[in-house]
């Protein structure tokens, strides 16, 4: 293969794919590592990519969202693990502000009947709390759903949150770094999120590995803003280190 199909080939693997390692690619390609890796430096350096241990990732911000239909399928043991490990954080007689998204609702069913007061920000979370005995108060908010997605956002949506304060907020992320901070893939989403940060004392983020060294294109905050992230072993280890580092307790389940 010439270096420069060998380059073609890289660049477009590594932008569909998010990441890249080097062996993945020497497999793809048939190079040897060490040329994968004098490629990597090359392309790097005409901007096509980013240089990161052991491989490389996209420049380009993953702007289009998958449907919930589909996310709710992926890393669904994972995802389990995770709002298990959340769920144990949250004490009986909180407040609890519930962000969308599949981790998210995977949280809501383990608060289904507990004796705490969850205001939950998408419809699926709303209604499986709906029916919850007696102990699990339900506070319903505004808001317009965001189609196939059932979040909910815009002006009703940041009045109700606005208007009480909670004990703590779980919040799922589109995308998680140590430079880039928090992210989603709407502003609307993002909006709702950074209000939703900023009327609890505490903040959960709950997201699995895929998430985690990943950019969506809406900026909510820095990880300074996380109390507690709760992810996988999918994480990029760099990235955990540097969100610890920036102070934010790391547990991965």
């Amino acid at each position: 293969m010439r270096n420069a199909d060998r380059h073609r080939l890289i660049a477009r693997t590594v932008n569909e794919s998010g990441s890249v390692t080097v062996p993945e690619l020497a497999a793809l390609t048939g190079a040897s590592d060490m040329t994968i890796r004098r490629d990597l430096d090359t392309l790097a350096a005409q901007g096509v990519l980013e240089r990161v241990r052991g491989g490389a990732r996209t420049l380009l911000l993953r702007g289009e969202e998958p449907p919930f239909a589909l996310r709710a399928g992926d890393a669904v043991d994972a995802k389990r693990r995770i709002a298990a490990e959340v769920a144990g954080l949250i004490v009986d007689g909180e407040t609890v502000l519930l962000d969308s998204g599949t981790t998210c609702l995977e949280v809501a069913r383990l608060l289904h009947g507990r004796p705490v007061t969850v205001m939950p920000l998408s419809l699926q979370a709303i209604h499986l709390l709906g029916d919850s005995p007696g102990a699990t108060t339900l506070l319903v908010p505004g808001g317009q759903p965001r189609a196939a997605e059932g979040a909910l956002v815009g002006p009703l949506a940041l009045t109700s949150i606005q208007a009480l304060r909670f004990d703590t907020a779980v919040i799922g992320c589109c995308g998680l770094t140590a430079a880039d901070g928090i992210t989603a893939y709407d502003l609307d989403d993002a909006a709702v999120k950074k209000t939703a940060v900023a009327a609890a004392r505490r903040t959960i983020a709950a997201a699995d590995g895929s998430k985690v060294g990943h950019t969506a294109r809406a900026h909510v905050g820095p990880t300074t803003l996380i109390h507690t992230l709760v992810t996988d072993t999918a994480a990029r280890t760099d990235e955990v280190t540097a969100i610890e580092a920036a102070g934010t307790v790391v547990t991965t389940t």
